[in-house]
């Protein structure tokens, strides 16, 4: 499945504020929590609706509301967590799963630290959050403990991604839809996002 490339004008813009070097930390934990809000929009588009009755100050109107579908968000850490409120803001509902993975800095495998999922994972729909989707080693991982834990249905949202971890995911998990702003050239050799944003995590958290 080809990734779903957001190309609405206040996405992009946005876009180019996390790839500014002299963006601070503040604004960029912001934009990050700004485009996830911005991206649940398509994410969550077949969401399915029933028809409700709803008393107006004038009469009585037909209208729409969600069937009640459960959802889950799934931000791998640590990166993952900017995106998370952005989306809460219009999903407060919504439970928070979390996956402790991290890239060995010399094999570019993910290493599992921590895991913690609602017990009705298996009813819920998934969105796995990660600003960058580089090598697609932890997004692969991550999608693959929620299958094991019973999840049927999963998206994952990346603000950023590169060819690479496009085709693993297309690879290995090719029923999970990729939902992303942008695609750039290529890896460098540290596994950096070329021409990227830098450390994702780093630029949110202020840790580097």
């Amino acid at each position: 499945m080809s990734p779903t490339i957001l190309t609405h004008p206040l996405i992009q813009h946005k876009l180019t504020m996390l790839r500014d070097i002299d963006t601070g930390v503040k604004i960029f934990r912001e934009v990050v929590g700004e485009i996830a809000m911005l991206m649940c929009y398509e994410a969550m588009r077949d969401l399915s609706l029933e028809d409700v009755k709803v008393t107006t100050p004038v009469s009585i109107a037909s209208s729409k509301a969600l069937s009640g579908k459960k959802l889950a968000l799934v931000p791998i850490l640590r990166a993952g967590l900017g995106m998370v409120d952005g989306i809460l803001s219009l999903v407060p509902s919504a439970k928070v799963a979390h996956i402790g993975l991290y890239r060995d800095p010399e094999t570019l495998l993910p290493v599992e630290y921590y895991c913690k999922m609602p017990h009705d994972i298996s009813e819920r729909a998934c969105f796995i959050l990660d600003p960058m989707l580089a090598t697609g080693g932890t997004a692969a991982a991550a999608a693959q403990y929620l299958k094991d834990a019973g999840a049927r249905s999963i998206k994952l949202l990346t603000i950023l991604s590169a060819p690479p971890g496009v085709e693993k995911m297309e690879q290995e998990h090719p029923d999970v839809e990729i939902i992303t702003c942008a695609v750039d050239q290529c890896l460098n050799d540290h596994g950096y996002i070329v021409p990227g944003l830098g450390d994702a995590g780093d630029r949110i958290f202020g840790t580097k």
